[in-house]
């Protein structure tokens, strides 16, 4: 059976970015994360164990967000890689990290890069 867990709209204040100022100052960030297992287990004993924590996911979201990179690709694979070494029966994993008001001279609202695994 495939079921879909999503953990949406982790808000991280993070040291990202190529420039130096973005490095010193920091910016607002969202992490959107959708994952596929299942839970069959879960919803007939009510058991934690049995599923994906959502807990955990916003753990490791925000630790690895607190680990300054260049690139949003960058710390957007280290997310994927720390999810998919949980010990959860995991069968698709995606996720979007969006940095807000980017510094690119002109009016953008966000950009955002997505890993599917």
């Amino acid at each position: 059976m495939k079921h879909v867990i999503e953990v949406n709209g982790i808000k991280c204040y993070s040291h990202h970015g190529c420039l130096p100022e973005e490095e010193l100052i920091g910016g607002n960030y969202l992490v959107d994360v959708h994952l596929t297992t299942d839970f069959s287990d879960a919803v007939k004993t009510d058991n934690l164990t049995k599923t994906i924590d959502y807990v955990l996911i916003n753990h490791i979201v925000k630790e690895e967000m607190a680990v300054a990179s260049k690139l949003i690709e960058h710390v957007g694979q280290r997310i994927v890689n720390r999810i998919k070494n949980e010990p959860q029966a995991l069968h698709s994993l995606r996720v979007k990290v969006t940095k807000l008001s980017p510094p690119i001279n002109g009016d953008v609202e966000n950009v955002a890069i997505i890993i599917e695994e």
